[in-house]
């Protein structure tokens, strides 16, 4: 059994912006993390935010711990039960934040993009819709594990790449749920990193490992240096950063 280390965590309304959209969350005696970036403006994003997470915990719990749980929305025998559960809790979460916008208005609908983490014996599993990203770092080798759902896809310049951080898939965003799957089997040593775009749409994956590789003992560093340089080139939106060390 892999067990975690140490984390830290960021998250904060950006250089620009009166209001935090975002939300970072540590549940550790549940073994449960999660980003989310929330989408809708004043007192829309936020609040559709905070429900998205207060929805996932729910779920989430209440299936993982209870493996006579019922499942509503899905199970695949490929997927341990922690991520059965969170797929789970994602579809819940998003039936909560639909039912909530169908009487308003277009401006007035909120919802998220989210990228959840549960681990379990010595496999995480990474569940995410919208526009954000996980990294892995192991023994000096980096790879992006869950890539943006996002406009960034169509753009080849990785330069301009901010100007497409659009979300194509989130909660509460369409009428179908889009999400990806990723299971990993962690190592000692490992280095997880969770970010939002606003954190990673400026940069480029070798400045990543780099704050990694020159931050290994202070896992805030590491998500302080990547908000600085984003900032730095012109960042205007709010900014979450969740890493874990195993």
């Amino acid at each position: 059994m892999v067990e975690l280390k140490s984390f830290g965590m960021n998250t904060n309304q950006g250089p620009h912006l009166n209001l935090n959209e975002d939300f970072a969350e540590a549940d550790l005696a549940n073994n449960l993390f999660m980003i989310i970036d929330g989408f809708g403006g004043s007192n829309i994003g936020d609040k559709a935010a905070k429900m998205i997470r207060d929805n996932l915990k729910r779920s989430y719990t209440k299936i993982a711990n209870d493996i006579d749980a019922t499942l509503p929305f899905f199970f695949s025998h490929k997927y341990l039960i922690e991520g059965n559960a969170l797929i789970n809790a994602l579809h819940v979460a998003h039936q909560v934040i639909s039912k909530e916008n169908e009487t308003k208005a277009m401006n007035s609908r909120g919802g998220a993009s989210v990228l959840c983490a549960a681990m379990a014996e010595n496999i995480l599993t990474l569940v995410s819709t919208g526009n954000c990203s996980a990294y892995l770092y192991r023994e000096g080798h980096f790879s992006c594990e869950i890539l943006p759902d996002s406009l960034m896809s169509l753009s080849r310049d990785r330069y301009s790449s901010f100007h497409h951080a659009i979300p194509m898939s989130g909660v509460g965003l369409f009428e179908d749920l889009h999400y990806q799957v990723k299971e990993l089997k962690i190592k000692s040593g490992d280095v997880v990193v969770l970010l939002t775009d606003g954190a990673y749409s400026r940069l480029v994956e070798a400045e990543i490992k780099s704050a990694i590789e020159k931050n290994l003992d202070s896992e805030s560093e590491i998500i302080d240096q990547l908000f600085r340089l984003a900032n730095d080139r012109g960042n205007l939106d709010n900014q979450t950063g969740l890493v874990l060390q195993f």
